[in-house]
């Protein structure tokens, strides 16, 4: 019987619909895309406590707006505050024990999240340095030689994966018609044409691209084989 061995930044809980992805201090970008999934379809509402500013009890005394003392807290006051520490609960058992004490002080679920992120990926203009980074790799993105259809794809995503984790975006219309625009035109430019001529690249699914670039590339592969001369036959004689 062969075992599963544990690898640095490889996530051992991250096929598991019950339990949170592990996070051992490598590859952040993975588990952070991980983590908003697994905490959204726990409770919507707790990613907005991960995300956004607190709830905070609040009366109106003279017309004015008072922070309410824990004496006078309802029941839904403290609903909305437990959401609070579910979230953190859920990010408590994600992190290893490295982790947890990086953030072990912090009261708040977006405080946590907040930490987490600095320490990973930076202040705000370290990521804008990432960001200009990962752009200019999108910019001057081509298709390398000797290069699958599939690992050029898989390059792609990688560097548009990155950039949404920093908060930078492209509608798909745009990256099929950079993905359509990268391809070498000596061998891709008549199906690229048809392409365009044929589809609507606004609905155009980037996988759906990807099927008929990978079909593509089989016919070629069939008129390169067709095209190879064909090697006559000999036979040994005999007196």
């Amino acid at each position: 019987m062969i075992m599963a061995t544990s690898r640095e930044g490889y996530y051992d809980q991250g096929r598991s619909i019950t339990r949170p992805p592990l996070f051992k201090g490598t590859n952040f970008v993975y588990w952070k895309n991980l983590m908003q999934m697994f905490i959204k379809t726990e409770d919507y509402e707790l990613w907005n406590i991960v995300t956004k500013e607190p709830y905070i009890p609040m009366t109106t005394i003279d017309g004015k707006a008072l922070k309410k003392t824990k004496e006078k807290y309802t029941q839904e006051d403290y609903a909305r505050l437990s959401k609070n520490y579910k979230a953190m609960h859920i990010l408590y058992c994600s992190l290893d024990a490295n982790e947890y004490s990086r953030i072990c002080a912090c009261e708040l679920a977006k405080e946590i999240w907040d930490k987490l992120v600095v320490t990973y990926e930076g202040t705000s203009q370290v990521r804008e340095t990432k960001i200009n980074m990962f752009v200019h790799q999108y910019v001057l993105f081509k298709m390398q030689p000797e290069e699958t259809i599939k690992e050029m794809f898989a390059r792609f995503t990688d560097i548009t994966n990155k950039l949404k984790s920093l908060g930078k975006t492209y509608t798909n219309e745009e990256m099929v018609r950079k993905i359509l625009r990268c391809l070498p035109k000596s061998k891709w430019g008549p199906k690229v044409t048809a392409i365009e001529d044929a589809q609507d690249l606004r609905s155009l699914a980037l996988n759906d691209l990807l099927g008929k670039l990978l079909i593509h590339k089989i016919h070629l592969k069939e008129d390169e084989e067709e095209a190879q001369p064909k090697r006559g036959v000999a036979f040994k004689t005999t007196n």
